[in-house]
């Protein structure tokens, strides 16, 4: 009798629900429209946009991370903004101003915990995924009280976030498996104006580029004991410096097999380094000055865009050979790409054109346009499983 009671309630929420359309988080991400304060959520698979939030601030050097289980974005806005996006039910679930100026952030190994790295004040701040609450200030001290900007915020595994110091020259490794007894490990003199970093895909090696100075940073997080080891000291040491009109991102890195590609500062090449010896093995030209340098998920190809005055170029490098096999001409002021989970696809914002992109990763040919306002960034759910994305 206690079964036949409830049937007919169960019957009608079955028949609401079944009306609503269900939604798989895998294969949803996110487009950032830089110049109105918005961001689209689209669907990978289908090629198409499901929806647009406004009133997200200003997102001129946005980023995105997400939730554990695909569920929501988190957007780090430039203006110390902080949102938490619900992804099926198109909404923002929260937001706050945590900073004057942030860059970034991260979120933890376990999904608990997010960290944003911030300009004004400088610092790290950690804060709750479900309530957006603070549970940690870390202010980036060095010298006579003053604040470095921060950068090159990635997770790590054992429950670790680590960041880069820009002013102060140091690299900081935070475990945070107790959010009330942080623990921050501090390696100094790394060299001189650390802009950006990457965490190698196996979480091993964290490498910052420096701007101040040649070569790069690097911390092997499995013997941190051995500290700090300056690789490519010497790259370009003798060669004409070119303008920078943008700077170059490591967090987009590539890997090929036992190579790492990285785009060069104030030169118009691409590096490509032995990870097992981190020595240069080759440098090869391209159009411009590049900006993001990422491999197709195999590996098999690396796809290179360009700061301005080239910035309507793609040029693809072939892995095998380490040499360009293809180049594209998207539009004006291509900014960011963003491969598929398995890389058949890359999606391509075009700002200028306001257009994304999407490119069939082994024929090359264009497959669809689709129309955004200013687009920028792109970042698909399946992040939420990669290290240091």
């Amino acid at each position: 009798m206690l079964k036949l009671r409830f049937l007919p309630l169960l019957t009608l929420l079955f028949c609401q629900n079944s009306q609503a359309e269900l939604r798989a988080t895998g294969d949803l991400g996110v487009v950032i429209e830089r110049a109105k304060g918005s961001a689209l959520i689209i669907n990978t698979s289908k090629r198409s946009i499901l929806a647009k939030i406004d009133s997200l601030g200003d997102l001129s050097h946005a980023s995105v991370v997400f939730s554990r289980d695909q569920r929501y974005a988190f957007i780090f806005g430039r203006d110390g903004g902080l949102s938490k996006i619900d992804l099926l039910q198109d909404k923002v679930e929260k937001r706050i101003i945590q900073a004057g100026n942030s860059i970034g952030g991260a979120i933890s190994q376990d999904g608990q915990l997010i960290a944003v790295s911030n300009y004004t004040p400088g610092g790290v701040k950690i804060f709750s995924t479900k309530t957006l609450q603070l549970v940690a200030d870390i202010p980036a001290e060095y010298g006579e009280n003053k604040l470095s900007k921060v950068v090159g915020l990635v997770d790590a595994p054992n429950h670790q976030f680590v960041f880069t110091l820009f002013d102060a020259g140091e690299i900081w490794v935070v475990n945070i498996k107790n959010p009330k007894t942080i623990d921050i490990k501090k390696y100094k003199n790394i060299g001189n104006q650390p802009y950006d970093a990457l965490l190698t895909p196996d979480g091993r090696y964290y490498i910052a580029g420096l701007f101040g100075e040649q070569g790069l940073a690097l911390l092997d997080l499995w013997n941190p004991e051995k500290g700090i080891k300056r690789i490519l000291p010497d790259y370009g040491k003798d060669d004409e410096k070119l303008p920078v009109y943008k700077m170059p991102h490591l967090e987009g890195w590539a890997v090929a097999g036992d190579f790492m590609l990285i785009p060069a500062i104030g030169q118009h090449e691409v590096l490509v380094i032995d990870k097992r010896q981190w020595t240069l093995v080759k440098r090869i030209p391209v159009i411009g000055q590049p900006v993001f340098v990422m491999a197709r998920p195999d590996g098999r190809h690396i796809w290179v865009n360009f700061a301005f005055p080239d910035n309507q170029n793609i040029q693809i490098i072939d892995a095998k050979t380490m040499a360009i096999v293809k180049s594209l001409t998207p539009g004006k002021a291509v900014l960011h790409m963003e491969f598929t989970p398995r890389g058949e696809e890359v999606w391509v914002s075009v700002r200028d054109e306001n257009q994304l992109i999407v490119y069939d990763t082994e024929s090359f040919k264009e497959k669809k346009r689709l129309p955004a306002e200013k687009p920028s960034g792109i970042f698909f759910s399946s992040r939420a499983h990669q290290l240091g994305l």
